[in-house]
């Protein structure tokens, strides 16, 4: 083998790699995108989640904070004052029947065991977007975050 033919097909193997690389580098950036807006969703995720669950915490220490959804909502936005957008809704309910208070009524209630029961829930909602535009995908969603906690004493 001379050394122009050497050269030539250390030059072809060289273009060769270049071209590789160009078909394959898009490819590897959708990926890496997706990756980055999995991550960001599940990490607004957390912290809706986390915002409620403060919320609920306030309400639940005694029956005066079960009363005050405005500070309820204030703990869970003050939690998530991150979270771009994040709004929350506070409520209480109880599994006596006869009182002033709206009766607890589904699952998450554990009213069989505590019949005298005070709960508060706390419902949080925030917007998420995606970096970019999937096909077939929504790059806008509402992530959304519930706690719901007995109430102490």
């Amino acid at each position: 083998m001379t050394l122009f033919a050497a050269r030539a097909i250390g030059r072809w193997a060289r273009g060769q790699s270049l071209v590789e690389l160009a078909i394959s580098l898009p490819v590897l950036v959708l990926l890496f995108l997706a990756a980055v807006d999995f991550g960001r969703v599940f990490y607004m995720w957390i912290a809706v989640n986390n915002a409620a669950r403060a919320g609920a915490q306030y309400g639940s220490q005694n029956v005066v904070n079960a009363a005050n959804s405005a500070g309820m909502s204030l703990a869970a936005t003050t939690d998530g004052s991150n979270i771009a957008g994040l709004s929350a809704t506070a409520s209480q309910c109880t599994c006596a029947a006869g009182t002033s208070v709206p009766v607890c009524s589904g699952s998450s209630y554990n009213c069989t065991n505590a019949p005298m029961a005070i709960y508060v829930e706390v419902d949080t909602q925030a917007p998420f977007n995606t970096v970019i535009t999937y096909p077939g995908i929504p790059s806008s969603i509402t992530v959304t975050g519930k706690a719901i906690m007995q109430v102490s004493g």
